[in-house]
């Protein structure tokens, strides 16, 4: 009995560490620099992170950070997973693009664009 009962024990442990290593999430550290189309930081730009589920769709919740002086934000252990990044800073078009997070860490440098001038027929 005794030696039936000890290798089940060791299966049994086994599989549940393979089981919680499989189940463990893996995260990213984030860092953006946002500049001008000249290379000059934007300061106070609002960088937008919201996960983005499986069907292509935003979920609920997400984060806001601001740029310091040099233009850059950084946030650390985000999930790994697809995200959808939005800039906002006055003056500037608005960037957004879907990402998707599968590393350590990314980098991100966006430049931002003056907006296109608009026609209009009531001129």
């Amino acid at each position: 009995m005794r030696r039936v009962f000890i290798p089940a024990v060791l299966l049994l442990v086994a599989a549940l560490a393979y089981a919680d290593k499989k189940d463990q999430k893996q995260y990213s550290d984030l860092s953006f620099t946002v500049l001008r189309d000249s290379g000059k930081p934007i300061r106070n730009a609002a960088v937008i992170l919201h996960p983005v589920n499986k069907d292509g769709k935003q979920e609920h919740g997400g984060l806001e950070l601001k740029t310091n002086a040099d233009g850059k934000a950084e946030i650390n252990s985000i999930p790994y997973g697809k995200l959808r990044i939005q800039v906002i800073a006055p003056g500037f078009r608005t960037y957004g693009e879907d990402h998707e997070i599968n590393q350590p860490s990314h980098e991100f440098n966006i430049k931002m664009e003056r907006p296109k001038e608009q026609y209009s027929i009531y001129k």
